[in-house]
């Protein structure tokens, strides 16, 4: 059985691995890309807004806003975004690990189909946006406490990243949808609520999702080893 800890230092180890970096870079590349669509969009929705006002924008100005609202978005969308880019990835992730780790289980694994990585990115990263939005006026009530509306984040987007990633690792694996993943509630919180606390640092906010999307893979495998020897 593989615990906890050990998952996570397995996929930090990992990251070194060439098809592990491939993706990386695949996905990082993805994910600063949706952003940097978003800010042109943004730049035309608000020149054109300006210019039906009357107003004559200024290109400086108008970048600066621009620049600002886009590290605004980003900052409350990035994990949303970023979680919904690997979706398209995470099975060159799972393929890795299984691969070196355990091979029976990459023999039996199923392929996912590109229609599915889509409907199931679509819907993480609809759900994760409307149990947000949902808590928002909860979290602004919680203000005056400090330390409340992290904490209320942290916890919904905890469950929300655990029970995404657990289904990343999954999918290849079960017999139908109806099938319980092979892992507890509670070590799938801790998993979401560790992979929650590194997409609030930079840098390893890039890392969170290839390294979430491995240590899933640790528990699923490690959890039907479990199951079948029970």
């Amino acid at each position: 059985m593989v615990s906890f800890p050990a998952s996570f230092a397995r996929a930090a180890r990992q990251l070194a691995d060439p098809a592990i970096l491939r993706v990386l870079v695949k996905s990082m590349v993805a994910t600063l890309g949706v952003f940097a669509a978003l800010g042109v969009a943004l730049y035309a929705v608000l020149h054109l807004l300006l210019t039906e006002a009357g107003w004559a924008p200024v290109n400086g100005a108008m970048v600066v806003l621009t620049v600002a609202a886009t590290i605004l978005l980003g900052w409350l969308l990035f994990r949303i975004v970023a979680l919904a880019v690997i979706q398209f990835f995470a099975e060159d992730i799972i393929r890795a690990v299984e691969a070196r780790y355990y091979p029976g289980a990459a023999h039996t694994a199923r392929t996912i189909t590109f229609r599915e990585s889509l409907k199931d990115g679509a819907r993480a990263g609809l759900r994760a946006l409307g149990v947000n939005l949902l808590i928002l006026p909860v979290a602004l009530a919680l203000l005056f406490t400090g330390i409340g509306t992290v904490a209320l984040f942290w916890a919904v987007n905890a469950w929300l990243l655990g029970r995404d990633l657990q289904e990343l690792a999954w999918a290849r694996h079960r017999h139908d949808r109806t099938e319980p993943a092979p892992i507890g509630g509670g070590t799938r919180f801790l998993l979401g609520g560790a992979i929650a606390a590194l997409f609030t640092v930079p840098f390893l906010n890039l890392l969170a999702p290839v390294i979430g999307a491995a240590a899933a893979t640790h528990l699923v495998q490690s959890g039907r080893t479990g199951r079948s020897q029970a």
